[in-house]
């Protein structure tokens, strides 16, 4: 426990003393948000805000988990898909910057660089961290076994998972403090598990997501980027994947889930019946646009996202209890 807690404080000390710093440093050679056009108005203000700032998350995050954890094959599984997905975003923000506008790698060209990373992870996981092919369910001791399929959901988890964060990331704040809290729920899912090694990279993870916050709150005076919100999105489901609990993250990242289906029934909604159904998505912007100021959204998002992540550690703890005890 002392060495958990060690790490979530280590990361979380290292990204607040180095945010000026670094922050500075992006300022210097020009690495600012490029704005979405077709985004809320209000957002014209942030544009040149220093971006690529999950670069400092991920070295916050991995500086105190090569001192104080275990390097097991669980954690290089979480490992990959977060360092795999930050450098995807980092390629996205690189070209964002490149172009001076808002777009970067096309969603066809990023799927295609996940593929081989993500599957990298994969095979990572079932071969040698102990993950099987099957789903666990809540108060269900078999679990549910799937064969070869497995392989197929749990790339398009993956995906699914990453993108969703990466919609989230849309208000200062929003994306690393909901990522925080769902990667806190998950390191104490893998400490009851007994794979402290997990625990520790888990923590580190959610340290790192509260040091980022002293300065990405609003006003924001740098952005995560691409780099960032792919990065904390292949943490997030690595984590699940790593513990055996996938399914849980539709719960404990319900949040997430409710952000893309947001984005999923607009395009429906507009391609089949030319209406929509938001005034703008993700949700996040349809409550701005309602006239609900950025901080409220942000708050009462991070307050959705912690009773959420607390039903789902909630849910872990009665089921393993009952099934242990049964």
């Amino acid at each position: 426990m002392l060495k958990v807690l060690s790490a979530t404080l280590v990361a979380l000390v290292i990204g607040m003393v180095a945010g000026p710093r670094f922050i500075r440093w992006l300022s210097r050679r020009g690495i600012g948000q490029n704005i979405r056009e077709l985004g809320p108005k209000a957002h014209s203000v942030k544009a040149g805000t220093p971006t690529m700032g999950g670069l400092l998350l991920l070295a916050a995050t991995l500086i105190p988990y090569l001192i104080f954890a275990t390097k097991t094959v669980p954690t290089l599984v979480v490992i990959v898909l977060a360092l795999g997905g930050g450098m995807i975003g980092f390629a996205d923000d690189f070209m964002s910057q490149w172009r001076q506008r808002s777009l970067g790698l096309s969603a066809r060209f990023k799927l295609l660089l996940m593929l081989p990373v993500f599957g990298v992870a994969l095979w990572l996981a079932t071969k040698y961290g102990g993950v099987d092919t099957r789903l666990s369910v809540p108060f269900v001791r078999a679990g549910l076994e799937i064969g070869w399929f497995y392989y197929i959901f749990a790339f398009l988890f993956i995906v699914g998972f990453t993108n969703a964060v990466n919609l989230t990331d849309g208000l200062d704040g929003l994306a690393a403090g909901t990522a925080g809290i769902a990667l806190f729920a998950y390191a104490g899912i893998a400490f009851l598990q007994g794979k402290y090694d997990l625990a520790t990279l888990g923590a580190c993870f959610t340290g790192a997501c509260v040091g980022f916050l002293w300065y990405n709150t609003h006003p924001a005076t740098v952005f995560m980027g691409d780099t960032g919100s792919l990065a904390l999105g292949g943490a997030v489901a690595g984590m699940a994947i790593a513990t055996n609990m996938e399914i849980l993250l539709f719960l404990v990242g319900g949040l997430f889930v409710l952000e893309a289906l947001s984005v999923t029934i607009q395009v429906f909604s507009f391609r089949v019946f030319h209406r929509r159904v938001f005034l703008m998505a993700p949700i996040h912007h349809h409550f701005e646009l309602k006239g609900w100021s950025e901080t409220k959204i942000i708050v009462r998002f991070w307050i959705i996202s912690a009773i959420l992540a607390a039903a789902g550690f909630a849910l872990y703890y009665l089921s393993n209890t009952r099934i242990s005890g049964g």
